[in-house]
């Protein structure tokens, strides 16, 4: 189960890697008309209409999105099994009053389960529903051989049958179950919601204290789309949540969008980068080099695009006190952002380019006082984890016994012609055990989720060397945190594997 939703977070990041068009297409169209957003320029309204096209239609991007990244081999036949499935049950679910024998003209107030907006493409819960179903479907059915008469249906062209044969029995219990899944759902939605900035604080807690694990993707599913109606990045950046209503300090005030996104920002902009600086000032003199390199480069990812993985990851095991305050922090900043309710969104991360594409969006409030409230955490950041790694002998990067750099012998020959990932990959890739190891190669934003025969065999003080983190997960799944580039290195790494599909555990 556990290597199943590591396999579904990365799944995930394919459609979410679609949000950074909407916001450059809506925040640039905001930008140009903030009060008639785009009623009052046709060069806006076309923006807008551009982002809107994918902001609408999140639900379908999700299940072909987590169709192929759910299949092996990433085959195009996985993504239109998604495309089918999620056609089959939002047909199915629209037609409830045909089925049901519910009145049409009052379905939507009396059953909203059934609504237009929550059952339509904007449905993120049956997105994902059916790219697991229809991935697990090709996984299973995509080599299937079938009898001469029927042999043009063999192999993946049966996928996109069976996908909406499984989708058709699956809608109709869904017709009866949805509802109460739905009313879960929202009662959980409402809950949180109902804590104002306390819910939000709590939220972004759990935030980061999942990340270790990849769970906080699940977690993010329910507050940033429409799992329980909440949708805090749609509703942000289409202005169609609720705006802001008094000024002042309201930590148990109703719901306001943005609030599960904006108090982010001072984080990672500003927060982060200056933890990173206090882990370079305290470590050991010959190691400063090194580690300053790799503080840099993290802090440049957090500051411009919000990516904090590669800071993260550089202590969380190593001094996971400090990663619990970190957590802590956050919650602090997501509670203070919500209670004053200074308002940014986000469509990728909380980095500076989307906190500038949104300072005109309409739902937008007070977004420069983030900077200063960035300033203020910057300055807590720095002196928390200073005192935090002396007083208590963290072992940060450049602090342990071990932080020599990678010895020659580690050194891999890359493939001829190889570029700096090659080598990487290629180092990587004896250090997990090589072939006779290596069973599985994924990423996401910045990780390698790996599959192995046997995680005893991955040689991990040395992959720590040469990395940012590793993290073994169990007994056959192991997690290497490369930083931005770790596409290049995963594409790298499969062409050392021998490309195309990998063999079995």
């Amino acid at each position: 189960m556990k290597a199943y939703v590591q396999r579904l977070g990365r799944a995930l990041m394919l459609p979410v890697a679609c949000l950074p068009a909407a916001a450059l297409f809506l925040g640039i169209g905001y930008w140009i008309d903030p009060s008639g957003w785009g009623g009052n320029n046709v060069v806006s309204a076309y923006l807008c209409k551009t982002g809107s096209a994918i902001l609408d239609n999140l639900g379908l991007l999700f299940a072909v999105g987590v169709a192929i990244g759910m299949a092996r081999d990433k085959d195009g036949a996985s993504a239109l099994s998604g495309l089918v499935g999620f056609l089959t049950v939002t047909t199915i679910m629209g037609s409830a009053s045909m089925f049901l024998g519910y009145d049409a003209e009052t379905i939507a107030t009396e059953h909203p389960a059934f609504a237009a907006g929550a059952i339509g493409n904007k449905n993120v819960f049956f997105g994902i529903m059916v790219g697991c179903v229809a991935g697990a479907l090709y996984n299973k059915f995509g080599k299937t051989k079938l009898p001469d008469f029927l042999a043009f249906f063999s192999g993946r062209r049966c996928v996109p049958i069976l996908t909406a044969a499984i989708m058709s029995v699956i809608s109709l219990i869904l017709l009866f179950v949805w509802p109460a899944v739905y009313g879960v759902l929202v009662a959980f939605g409402e809950a949180i919601m109902g804590m104002g900035a306390v819910g939000a604080g709590i939220y972004a807690f759990f935030n980061r204290l999942l990340i270790p694990t990849g769970l906080h993707h699940a977690l993010n599913n329910v507050f940033w789309f429409n799992l329980a109606g909440i949708d805090d990045i749609t509703k942000f950046w289409s202005g169609e949540g609720a705006t802001v209503a008094t000024g002042g300090f309201h930590p148990y005030g109703v719901y306001v969008t943005g609030i599960y996104q904006a108090g982010f920002f001072p984080i990672m902009m500003f927060g982060l980068p200056a933890g990173a600086f206090a882990i370079y000032r305290c470590a050991k003199p010959e190691n400063k080099k090194q580690v300053g390199s790799l503080m840099l480069a993290g802090a440049i990812a957090a500051f411009l695009t919000g990516v904090t993985e590669p800071l993260e990851f550089s202590f969380m095991f190593a001094a996971f006190p400090l990663y619990v305050v970190h957590a802590l922090l956050t919650a602090l900043s997501v509670f203070i952002a919500a209670s004053f309710q200074w308002i940014a969104g986000f469509n990728f991360s909380a980095g500076f380019i989307d906190w500038f594409l949104s300072l005109r969006v309409p739902q937008a409030h007070m977004p420069w006082m983030l900077i200063i409230q960035g300033l203020v955490f910057a300055v807590i950041y720095y002196f928390v984890f200073t005192f935090m790694i002396k007083k208590f002998n963290l072992k940060t990067p450049g602090r342990g016994d071990d932080d020599d750099d990678a010895t020659e012998s580690s050194a891999i020959e890359a493939p001829a012609g190889g570029d700096k990932y090659a080598q990487l990959a290629a180092k990587l890739y004896a250090l997990l055990g090589g072939k006779e190891n290596v069973v599985d190669i994924e990423n996401c934003v910045t990780r390698l989720r790996m599959g192995v025969r046997d995680t005893s065999k991955v040689d991990v003080d040395a992959i720590r060397k040469i990395v940012p983190g590793v993290k073994v997960l169990d007994a056959k799944n192991v997690q290497v945190i490369v930083g931005t580039q770790v596409q290049a290195v995963a594409d790298a790494m499969e062409e050392i594997h021998g490309g195309g599909a990998l063999p079995k555990a």
